[in-house]
């Protein structure tokens, strides 16, 4: 915080080892958990880099140029990674490699190595490919007595990668009395943007969520991923014009999963899952979120 006060302040630089002291921050805000003073700090950082991004936070010419130029946001996380069919097509040729073997053999013979730094990493983090359904229908209708009426936001990453979760989340929820509705013309949270700087974009995405959430028909916009959920809830912070009232009010509806199915009450689940289960906080979900409970309470109902 006293750094990027600096920087606006012009006290400082931005210089190389200021900005790598800024960017080693993962945005995690477990920091926000662990302040006696509740300084929202995700709500400083992100704002701050997205005037950084533009040149508001006084970057240097270098600092301006190397951000220019950085292939990895212009050419794979940006165009790709907010668009779950661009990223699907994408991935084909990694799930081949996956299914062949070919990733488990470039890591034994150290071949990755020859691969940028960002590239090996993701051919790392890729979860194993999972066979799902094809994409969600726009309506799950409630099974049972209807108890609510909700949209679910299937999210970029989440839908091209975890699509079998969004499955699963509306399965849930329409054996909990939900009405699900799957609005078609929603997009990325954006998040990937906005972390990285990149603020208007972020803001454009939020206007076709807008759009596509009208969100007086429904009781609860659902979400099942804890970084979207954060950006979703935090719409009405980071801008400040004309749609800022509009935004306010969808932020509003946005709920976790587990928080609105635990306030919804569960149905008593009718089998039995005889199994030892390690519940892991998701970062955006406890320090962000201040979700923490529900998960447990639902797990402990099982």
């Amino acid at each position: 915080i006293y750094l990027m006060r600096a920087v606006v302040d012009g006290r400082i630089e931005l210089s190389d080892r200021v900005q790598r002291h800024l960017d080693l921050c993962l945005d995690c805000r477990s920091c926000e958990t662990a302040c006696p003073s509740g300084v929202q700090y995700g709500r400083l950082i992100e704002p701050f880099r997205a005037e950084v991004h533009t040149g508001a936070g006084r970057p240097s010419a270098e600092q301006s140029a190397a951000h220019s130029t950085d292939w990895f946001h212009r050419w794979i996380l940006f165009p790709l990674f907010p668009y779950p069919d661009r990223l699907r097509r994408a991935l084909l040729p990694a799930r081949l490699a996956q299914r062949l073997r070919v990733d488990r053999a470039l890591e034994a013979t150290g071949l990755i190595r020859l691969l940028p730094q960002q590239l090996q990493q993701m051919i790392r983090m890729l979860p194993p490919p999972v066979a799902v359904e094809g994409p969600l229908p726009g309506f799950f209708p409630a099974k049972g007595d209807r108890r609510a009426t909700v949209a679910l936001f299937t999210g970029c990453v989440g839908d091209a990668m975890f699509r079998h979760t969004n499955w699963a989340t509306a399965r849930v929820l329409q054996q909990n009395g939900c009405d699900v509705h799957v609005p078609r013309g929603q997009a990325c949270c954006g998040a990937i943007h906005f972390h990285a700087g990149a603020g208007e974009p972020a803001r454009e995405f939020a206007a076709q969520n807008l759009q596509a959430f009208p969100v007086d028909k429904f009781d609860a916009v659902i979400n099942n991923v804890a970084g979207c959920g954060s950006m979703l809830k935090d719409y009405g912070h980071h801008w400040h014009d004309d749609k800022q009232s509009a935004r306010t009010g969808f932020a509003a509806k946005v709920r976790d999963v587990n928080e609105f199915l635990d306030d919804l009450g569960l149905v008593p689940p009718p089998g039995e899952i005889r199994l030892a289960a390690t519940y892991h906080d998701a970062c955006h979900l406890a320090h962000a979120q201040g979700v923490r409970d529900a998960p447990r309470r639902l797990l402990g109902q099982i």
